[in-house]
C-alpha cells in the first residue's frame, strides 16, 4: 500500500484552527486531501488528528480517520516523524496489507497539486534516495542576509558576500513544507536525519507557501487566485 498521511492537530497559535480555516469557500485541509485523491496513487488517505471535529471534516472530503491521535503525539513539541511513526504502527497492527511508501502531506496546503505529488512519487521509486521533497528558491539571496541588534545595527551573517552583487550569489533553496515521500522503513528509523540520503526537486515559488501568519494566508490567496486564472 501507498499511504498519504496528513497530520492535522487542532492547536495553532498564530492562526486559530488554521487547518480547517475556510480558504475560497472550503476548509484548507480539503485541498491536500483533494490533491492526494486526484493523484490516484494512494490506497489510503489518512488524516491523523486529535480533534473529532477535524476528523469529521476530513471524512467529508474523502479521507480516512481510523483513530483520534493521542495527546502525547499532539502537543507543541511533537515532531512530524513521531506522528507518522504512530500512524504507521497503527496501520501495521490493524491492516493486513503490506505498506510501501508513505507521503506526509501537510494540511494547510491550498497550492498543492497532484502533478508535484506524482513527480515526487516517480523520483522516490527511481532514485536510491530514502527521502524526497520539493524545494523552492528564496525570494532574496540568503547569502546577503543580516541580523539586526537592539540598537538597530546590522551584522552580516555571511560577511564574504557583503560586497557581492545579488546576481552573482549562488542560488539557495528552502523546504516548501508541502509534502515528504519516503519508504515506511525510513519513517520508522528514529536516527534518520536530513543528509545525503535525501533528494529534492525544485518547484516554482508560485506553487508553494508555508502558511504561519495572516500575511502568509493573504499571499496564499493571491497565488491561488492567479494560478487558477492561468488555467
Amino acid at each position: 500500500m501507498n499511504i498519504a498521511i496528513i497530520p492535522a492537530r487542532k492547536g495553532s497559535k498564530r492562526i486559530k484552527n488554521k487547518n480547517i480555516k475556510i480558504f475560497f469557500k472550503r476548509p484548507v485541509i480539503s485541498y491536500s486531501i483533494q490533491a492526494a485523491r486526484k493523484s490516484k496513487i494512494f490506497d489510503m488517505i489518512l488524516v491523523s488528528t486529535d480533534s473529532k471535529k477535524f476528523a469529521s471534516i476530513a471524512r467529508r472530503y474523502g479521507a480516512k480517520t481510523p483513530f483520534i491521535r493521542p495527546k502525547k503525539y499532539s502537543d507543541d513539541y511533537t515532531d512530524t516523524q513521531s506522528v507518522i511513526m504512530h500512524a504507521i504502527k497503527f496501520l501495521q497492527k490493524n491492516y493486513s496489507k503490506k505498506i510501501n511508501y508513505i507521503c506526509c502531506i501537510y494540511p494547510a496546503n491550498p497550492l498543492i497539486s497532484k502533478k508535484n505529488i506524482l513527480h515526487g512519487y516517480r523520483l522516490i521509486k527511481k532514485n536510491k534516495s530514502k527521502y524526497i521533497f520539493p524545494v523552492t528558491t528564496f525570494k532574496y539571496p540568503v547569502m546577503k542576509s543580516f541580523f539586526v541588534n537592539k540598537k538597530n545595527n546590522l551584522k552580516m551573517i555571511f560577511k564574504k558576500f557583503q560586497g557581492t552583487r545579488t546576481q552573482d550569489v549562488r542560488k539557495a533553496y528552502h523546504d516548501t513544507g508541502l509534502f515528504y515521500w519516503a519508504h515506511y522503513k525510513t519513517w520508522l528509523n528514529k536516527k534518520f536525519r536530513f543528509n545525503n540520503n535525501c533528494s529534492v526537486f525544485e518547484i516554482p515559488r508560485s506553487e508553494s507557501i508555508d502558511i504561519d501568519t495572516k500575511e502568509d494566508w493573504n499571499e496564499a490567496e493571491m497565488k491561488y487566485y492567479f494560478n487558477r486564472k492561468k488555467k
